[in-house]
């Protein structure tokens, strides 16, 4: 009886699981979030991809940059525009003259954590170019394959389709994210706490 008293007493609480550290790191930085973060933090864990709908200034990019840096993860970020090309997504191979040769020069994509910015304001076209690198974690540019770094983690944010300048996601795309969530505007407390940092 005693063992098994002390083998309890020995055992780590869940608060002290280092998933829950670092959910609550990521909550000194996000205040009122606590369930978003552990839906994101368990997407990445789960090496998928998450997806991130919401109004503008809710927090989304400061999501995902205080994810990269409390993991340790090299980032990367991506401004979705409307003039946004496939090549400035993938990286792009521009022949040197000095050397005779083309050169391949990565993109933002080679990276551990990238931050898919306002994906839904790029074209279809733009947006597709994701989908190999999203599922195979690897990018095929002049027909020579690269890999990507491991591990590889897209979180992508979307603007409501509402707004002028969105185009919609196509299913193709929406089945490469293992979760959608939401951040929402924080709650009364969460604001009170935020205003003597200033976020």
């Amino acid at each position: 009886m005693k063992l098994l008293a002390r083998a309890d007493a020995a055992r780590p609480t869940p608060s002290d699981s280092p998933f829950e550290l670092v959910v609550q790191r990521l909550s000194e930085v996000i205040a009122g979030k606590s369930r978003p973060l552990r839906l994101a933090l368990a997407c990445l864990l789960a090496r998928g991809h998450l997806l991130i709908e919401d109004l503008p200034g809710v927090g989304k990019t400061t999501l995902s940059q205080a994810l990269g840096r409390g993991l340790g993860l090299e980032q990367a970020r991506v401004q979705f525009t409307s003039d946004l090309l496939p090549a400035d997504v993938l990286g792009v191979s521009v022949f040197e003259r000095d050397s005779g040769a083309f050169r391949f020069h990565p993109s933002p994509v080679f990276t551990q954590l990238l931050l898919a910015d306002e994906v839904n304001r790029a074209t279809p076209k733009t947006q597709s170019a994701l989908l190999e690198a999203m599922e195979e974690r690897q990018v095929t540019v002049d027909s020579e394959t690269r890999p990507l770094p491991a591990p590889f983690f897209v979180i992508a944010t979307q603007n409501p389709t509402r707004q002028v300048g969105t185009f919609a996601l196509p299913e193709s795309q929406l089945d490469r994210f293992l979760m959608r969530i939401e951040l929402g505007y924080p709650d009364a407390k969460a604001e009170r706490e935020l205003l003597p940092g200033g976020g």
